[in-house]
């Protein structure tokens, strides 16, 4: 059946108390949303979590953080899709729910730490996509093209698919190409990880480093295995979901940390056993496979990231659409349409032009990754716990939620520290438009 989307109207039953947005709320079944946060988190990403997270902790700390950060990323989705409906009325952004807990200061808060988040991942999606172009290049041609034309390529079919892809609900087909996509190239490059590693006897699992620089670098990995956990949008995912909305967010949010962690988990463990600590930042980059195999990896990456990096740009999409659109008229409107290209190519292209100008933007996705995600994730959740339910919860829990708001915000600035370290200590390295 063709959707239409438009804007719900005010007397829905699904809409009152609810903001006015120029996208489709409480449309999507649980299945869909679920199978969106599984194949998005299993994104291009998963390919440098070995080395990001296991080499600079090694097999003990790294599977226990694995597991621990794992848990309590879950628990936080769990307990925020609570907070959806507050008082009757249903926050569909999570900026929205901290403004009307903390004051106007928070909301401004939430709204940085969200949109610096998802701006500059998109950039780091961009430069990923382009780096998988990079390698097929590289692969089939003695003398590749520069990256910043791959990285344009990329930027160009990302615009594309937002502006004929307009909200999260439209993804409906693309996630299950997604899925194929994903789930097929995840199971081939672990049978090539598998088959390898069983032969490479130099591998060794030696955590790099001096004491101090151990340290930081650790501080780095948990900063991206909660990266590789969360999304930081909650709110906004769970506002396309049909009622009773918080049950299905929860069952979408058990979908996500069963068979989405599984896969992602499991192609970082593999990753790690089949070559150490030497394992490269690209996984596909240490397949000795035929060549033919790591096009078709490659390749896959590419056409899965353009699917996956819309969930995450999504809320921007709607927060640009919600004060620009022409909220009356539908979303396909004559004057919509050209209102959503315009606000689309814009988004886009200064995304992609600073992707091509700085390719080491992904030391500062680390960075605003500590500073904001942490508490995104952890603390705010907790913050909204006590605020609304304070009052009337038992002592215990109060005491547990306190003890979360001061361990995690602990955490983001010692993470922080070290995210900054990482730039100070790379800066030199750092060229506008390099090649690499």
């Amino acid at each position: 059946m063709e959707q239409e989307y438009h804007q719900l109207k005010s007397n829905d039953r699904i809409n009152d108390n609810v903001p006015p947005s120029a996208h489709i709320i409480g449309h999507d079944s649980w299945q869909q949303v679920g199978l969106m946060l599984v194949t998005s988190l299993n994104c291009g990403y998963i390919l440098s979590f070995s080395n990001l997270m296991l080499v600079p902790l090694g097999w003990t700390w790294g599977i226990i953080c694995l597991l621990i950060l794992g848990f309590y990323t879950a628990y936080a989705n769990w307990l925020l899709a609570a907070f959806h409906f507050v008082n009757g009325q249903r926050f569909i952004r999570y900026r929205d729910l901290m403004g009307y807990c903390y004051g106007r200061k928070m909301y401004y808060i939430t709204w940085f730490f969200q949109f610096m988040v998802i701006i500059l991942g998109n950039m780091g999606f961009i430069l990923f996509g382009g780096e998988a172009l990079k390698e097929v290049n590289s692969i089939l041609s003695d003398h590749p093209f520069r990256l910043q034309y791959f990285i344009v390529i990329t930027g160009m079919a990302f615009f594309m698919f937002a502006f004929f892809v307009p909200t999260m609900s439209a993804m409906r087909t693309w996630i299950g190409v997604s899925t194929i996509i994903t789930f097929s190239y995840t199971v081939i490059l672990l049978a090539f990880m598998i088959k390898e590693g069983k032969t490479n006897s130099e591998k060794d699992y030696e955590i790099p480093g001096s004491k101090v620089g151990k340290v930081f670098n650790g501080l780095g990995a948990i900063s991206a295995i909660v990266a590789c956990n969360t999304t930081g949008l909650l709110l906004e995912i769970q506002s396309t979901l049909r009622e009773p909305a918080v049950k299905n967010m929860r069952k979408a949010i058990y979908l996500q940390y069963s068979a989405g962690l599984i896969f992602y988990y499991g192609v970082s463990v593999v990753g790690y056993w089949a070559y150490g600590s030497a394992v490269s930042e690209y996984l596909p980059k240490e397949i000795q496979g035929p060549k033919w195999i790591k096009i078709l990896i490659n390749l896959a990456v590419f056409l899965q990231t353009i699917v996956s990096q819309h969930m995450y740009v999504t809320p921007i999409h709607e927060a640009l659409d919600t004060n620009f659109l022409k909220l009356e008229e539908s979303i396909h409107s004559k004057e919509n349409v050209k209102r959503r290209f315009f606000l689309r190519f814009a988004f886009f292209t200064g995304n992609t032009f600073v992707a091509a100008a700085l390719p080491f933007i992904a030391n500062f996705v680390n960075l605003f990754g500590s500073l904001a995600l942490i508490p995104v994730t952890f603390v705010f959740p907790s913050l909204i716990f006590l605020k609304v339910k304070g009052k009337t919860a038992r002592l215990e829990k109060n005491v547990w939620h306190c003890f979360n708001v001061v361990l995690f915000s602990l955490l983001a600035i010692v993470t922080t520290i070290s995210a900054i370290r990482l730039i100070v200590n790379n800066v030199r390295q750092y060229n506008f438009f390099a090649d690499s």
